[in-house]
């Protein structure tokens, strides 16, 4: 059934439009969930030949030209099909969006469904791809008629039960869950295929393809009845089969479909009605053309979400979304031990009692997306004992997450500003732990064999393990560098107080824009003071009233008072002095992290003298900020 080529415009004007105006369209959109995937020989006539070559011109030919003719009718109708033969090859292929889900979502989900196939399937001539929002079957026969496949039908069951506790329970909503499957079979059959309904706590959808016949939907939807009560008695089951896909839960899955609009074209009247008014408040040629760069921006990032999530569900790195659930007791608030700019951090307990950390991202905006990928992508294959080692991650559940190693001694953060430290760090711990963040961030600018700018060194993203060692984290703002660039021109993102000169004025990033943050944390650590600290009577940066001590040649006084005096003098005043020439105001004039290193830990190493540092305003951090010299 096509749709007019005015409508497809204001199709593509309303879903431009969505995407702009609602940004909060989540990136790990539930429907986007893979539910059954099938790859290989399907049951075919005698005669039929598989496994054609992917490399074959004319299948790369025919392929392309499926590809446009499906994705441009379930853009206008929210299903299509295709069948086509040349050069003795035929290929078929069958593309349906559930109706519940709104037009963006069923294109969002078509697309991650051709990823899956692309990145899964491979070479094989045949393949179905259950979403939970769409599916996508090809083959090199005609199936559009077949409703159920004696050997491929799939179950897909959540490995968390019901929550019920006695037995007596476990029968009542095994009962619900039957009555349910039944009410919504009975529905679907009489209203053209697909159904939504809850029922006592239960909630259910069925959905047959548009290509079959009504006895062919009940046969498919029969057969997938049964698989789905096979879960029983976990919280949700899945059954799909050659022609339909059902399922319950007990949480509400499904959008409510809108009201019928009687007549030919549907979805399509359901589309043009609203887009017609998008349509009609887009102002200006230049307007249209920045939504629509937006929009395609969107579809290659949802692709690339779905590559990277196959990619890793076939390696080590791969935890299910639910193990990782289970783990941390369902995001128990209990289990939090951090919050960051991108999500929080909860600890959790694997299988096998492995201690954990878990990252729970929120993708609101396409920035978060950007940070995911970002985050998997450097951290992934970087090892050293001075950074956070990442475990793996998760891409199938309503939210993100990262695993890292669990660091049990928190940030360090929390043993220099609070209020109530609950230890007093050492001179010797401090020496240490500069020592390693030197080392971590050192070998990301280059000991991994490629450079890595982090952007975001603080004290909260230096975790302490049980021996108090540093453990750099949250790769989220790190940007990595080909070897031939000198510099970065890129989005401003960190934390201000630690931000360089050149970066927070021209956005020029190097890695001695992450040398000025370290020199920064190093005062911090010396003299147990915020950058930002100001007094009652004063106000200014540590950087500057480090500088004027410096002066005066009694850096040895700004020492943390909480140590008492035990501490080297000329060890501390020569670590405050690496401090500030981390942070001089010209890139060129810091030292590199390797030097740092060097200054560090080479006894009698030669500490050049430092310049004036940027400041912000001339005034001191402290009321005793002007020492004379004696």
């Amino acid at each position: 059934m096509q749709f007019s080529s005015a409508n497809s415009v204001y199709l593509a004007s309303g879903l431009i439009f969505v995407l702009n105006f609602f940004p909060f369209l989540s990136f790990a959109n539930p429907h986007f969930h893979e539910a059954g995937l099938i790859c290989g020989q399907n049951i075919a006539p005698i005669n039929t030949s598989y496994n054609i070559p992917r490399s074959s011109e004319v299948v790369e030919e025919i392929e392309s030209e499926v590809g446009d003719e499906i994705e441009s009718l379930v853009i206008n109708n929210g299903w299509g099909l295709y069948a086509g033969n040349k050069t003795n090859i035929s290929f078929y292929a069958l593309a349906q969006c559930y109706q519940d889900i709104a037009p963006v979502d069923c294109y969002f989900c078509y697309l991650t469904s051709q990823d899956i196939r692309n990145d899964a399937c491979g070479r094989a001539a045949s393949g179905r791809v259950y979403m939970d929002g769409c599916f996508l079957r090809f083959d090199n026969y005609n199936f559009f008629n077949e409703s159920v496949d004696t050997t491929k039908g799939i179950s897909n069951c959540s490995s968390r039960s019901a929550g019920v506790l006695s037995v007596e329970d476990v029968g009542n909503f095994g009962k619900n869950v039957v009555k349910l499957i039944d009410k919504v079979t009975s529905v679907a059959l009489k209203n053209g295929g697909f159904a939504v309904k809850g029922l006592n706590g239960v909630f259910g959808l069925a959905q047959c393809w548009k290509t079959l016949s009504d006895q062919g939907c009940k046969e498919c939807l029969t057969k997938a009845s049964q698989n789905a009560i096979g879960c029983l008695p976990s919280r949700e089951g899945r059954g799909m089969d050659a022609g339909c896909y059902l399922r319950y839960s007990t949480v509400k899955f499904y959008n409510d479909p809108p009201k019928t609009i009687t007549g030919p074209s549907t979805w399509g009247k359901r589309v043009a009605i609203g887009s017609s008014v998008v349509a009609f408040s887009m102002l200006s040629l230049f307007a249209a053309y920045a939504f629509y760069a937006r929009f395609k921006k969107s579809i290659q990032e949802q692709r690339k979400l779905a590559r990277i999530s196959h990619a890793y569900k076939k390696s080590y790195l791969y935890f299910k979304y639910e193990i990782l659930e289970k783990a941390t007791n369902y995001f128990d608030p209990r289990m939090k031990i951090g919050q960051g700019g991108a999500g929080s951090v909860y600890i959790g307990t694997l299988p096998d009692g492995k201690v954990i950390a878990v990252k729970r991202l929120f993708f609101s905006t396409s920035r978060w997306v950007e940070e995911f990928f970002n985050e998997v992508d450097l951290i992934n294959g970087i090892q050293h004992k001075n950074l956070v080692k990442f475990l793996g991650c998760s891409i199938e559940g309503p939210e993100s997450l990262l695993v890292y190693e669990f660091v049990p001694n928190k940030s360090l953060d929390h043993y220099l500003f609070d209020k109530n430290r609950i230890k007093i760090l050492s001179w010797k711990e401090r020496f240490q732990i500069i020592i390693g963040t030197a080392e971590g961030i050192a070998f990301l600018h280059g000991g991994a064999g490629i450079r890595i700018v982090h952007r975001d060194i603080k004290s909260s993203n230096v975790l302490l393990d049980e021996d108090f060692s540093p453990k750099v984290a949250d790769f989220g703002l790190a940007r990595h560098f080909a070897e031939d660039k000198t510099h970065l021109s890129t989005e401003l993102a960190g934390t201000l107080g630690y931000m360089a000169p050149e970066y927070l004025v021209k956005g020029q990033l190097t890695e001695k824009a992450d040398v000025f943050s370290f020199g920064i944390l190093v005062l911090e650590i010396v003299c147990g003071r915020k950058h930002n600290y100001a007094s009652k009577e004063d106000s200014g940066s540590l950087l500057q009233t480090v500088w004027t001590f410096y002066q005066a040649d009694k850096l040895e006084e700004l020492v943390d008072p909480c140590l008492k005096g035990n501490f080297p003098a000329l060890e501390a005043g020569n670590v405050l002095k690496i401090g500030l020439l981390c942070g001089q105001a010209s890139a060129t004039s810091r030292p590199s992290m390797v030097e740092v290193v060097q200054m560090l830990t080479v006894p009698n190493c030669a500490i050049p003298e430092p310049n004036q540092p940027p400041f912000l305003n001339s005034n001191s951090s402290f009321p005793a900020a002007n020492p004379s010299r004696s």
